[in-house]
């Protein structure tokens, strides 16, 4: 399974905090921007799967950000949950016709919003993601089970395989070694964490002989990651 990714958008540190520490409990990943001109620009590298807005925010605010967020054809379908002190009902209603899924005010209780969360996420989204996952020339088909990498299709381990899927599916955050093991056990029994090491060795190496270059990150410490160029 892979994890779910959350873009909290929030200039208070504390309670962008707050929000990470809650959420990351929860299993899921996270990516934080502190202004709407900082979220704009990691939202046109990567594409999470729900964004918290708050509204209030330096440069561009929550309600210049919604619908540029909405129109982008790169975010389209990603559910945007406001968060925000405001609690006038004509401006909640206006965002939520412009095309907010949600609105919880500050201050809010974290039991409902991850309830909320966990709503939106739940629903279907409205243009398949399809059968493949894509991280610059690999390519990982989730019908087949078959990996490409440089045009070239490359023979891996049920473990390795998984643990591909699992970085490809979050290529944006540093995924933990603990995490890794709790997640690709799903698909793969045979990893254990004195030999997630090896493997992940192996898949490197697989990777680099086809292309000779190297897709996968060690973060010394905490866990792996796609390498960006």
């Amino acid at each position: 399974m892979m994890l779910k990714q959350i873009l909290i958008i929030e200039d208070d540190i504390h309670i962008g905090n707050v929000l990470e520490e809650a959420l990351t409990k929860e299993g899921y990943g996270i990516s934080r921007a502190y202004s709407g001109t900082e979220a704009l620009y990691v939202l046109s590298d990567a594409k999470p799967d729900l964004i918290l807005l708050d509204l209030m925010l330096p440069g561009l605010n929550g309600e210049e950000v919604l619908p540029q967020i909405t129109e982008k054809e790169h975010s389209k379908g990603i559910p945007v949950i406001v968060v925000s002190a405001k609690a006038d009902i004509d401006r909640k209603v206006e965002l939520l016709l412009g095309g907010a899924a949600d609105y919880v005010t500050k201050p809010f209780s974290m039991k409902e919003l991850l309830a909320r969360i966990s709503v939106q996420l739940r629903k279907p989204a409205g243009i398949s993601a399809g059968t493949c996952l894509k991280y610059e020339d690999i390519t990982l088909d989730t019908d087949t089970h078959t990996v490409s990498a440089g045009g070239t299709q490359i023979r891996l381990t049920r473990t390795e395989y998984a643990i591909l899927k699992l970085l490809m599916g979050n290529p944006a955050q540093v995924v933990t070694k603990s995490l890794l093991l709790e997640r690709i056990s799903e698909d793969t029994p045979d990893c254990t964490d004195s030999s997630l090491k090896m493997h992940v060795s192996n898949l490197r190496k697989k990777l680099r002989e086809g292309t000779g270059k190297d897709y996968i990150e060690v973060v010394w410490g905490i866990g792996f990651k796609m390498r960006k160029e």
